[in-house]
């Protein structure tokens, strides 16, 4: 019968195993002890993604359009208000509120900037065309002083309208432009 040895001995294993899967004493077979308890990272779900990456490109083109608004501005560097005091946190994933926060307060700055920048375009304009106009008519615009900063260029150089021939040119009408560097 050596059949039914190798029959009885396979059920014994059987019975062994399924004893050994049940429970001893109400607690399970797994030490939870040596289970490790850190909690799963969470993942972004998968609509999450689509608006972070489009958050994220939306940040990077305000991004740049301020940075190209600093340059075009440069030396003139009160055309931007300075960035926000950084939180100390260091680096870090930003949430969705957060990208959308900073997208929004890139947004308000871009605007600010792109105004201040237009402005100050159209008084350098209007620098401009008063210099051409003291040129052509220097009687009309009498003892007035335009500056490169005026003009939004470097250096000291000034136009200013003075009398030709002092006391004598200020008496007979005689005005002129006179460019000087301004510099010592």
């Amino acid at each position: 019968m050596p059949g039914q040895e190798k029959e009885s001995m396979l059920t014994q294993v059987h019975k062994h195993t399924i004893l050994r899967e049940r429970p001893i004493q109400d607690r399970p077979i797994l030490d939870k002890r040596r289970i490790p308890t850190s909690p799963a990272p969470a993942e972004a779900q998968p609509d999450e993604r689509g608006a972070r990456r489009t958050l994220t490109a939306q940040v990077k083109r305000l991004e740049e359009e301020l940075a190209g608004l600093i340059t075009s501005a440069w030396p003139r560097t009160d055309a931007v208000a300075a960035p926000p005091a950084s939180r100390g946190r260091g680096a870090r994933l930003l949430a969705l509120g957060e990208l959308e926060a900073l997208r929004d307060e890139l947004t308000e700055r871009v605007r600010a900037a792109k105004r201040v920048v237009a402005e100050r375009a159209a008084a350098e304009e209007r620098s401009r065309r008063l210099i051409e106009e003291m040129q052509l008519d220097p009687a009309a615009h009498r003892w007035v002083r335009v500056t490169n900063v005026d003009v939004g260029e470097g250096g000291c150089k000034n136009w200013h309208v003075r009398p030709r021939a002092g006391l004598l040119g200020m008496l007979m009408g005689w005005w002129r432009v006179i460019v000087s560097s301004g510099c010592p």
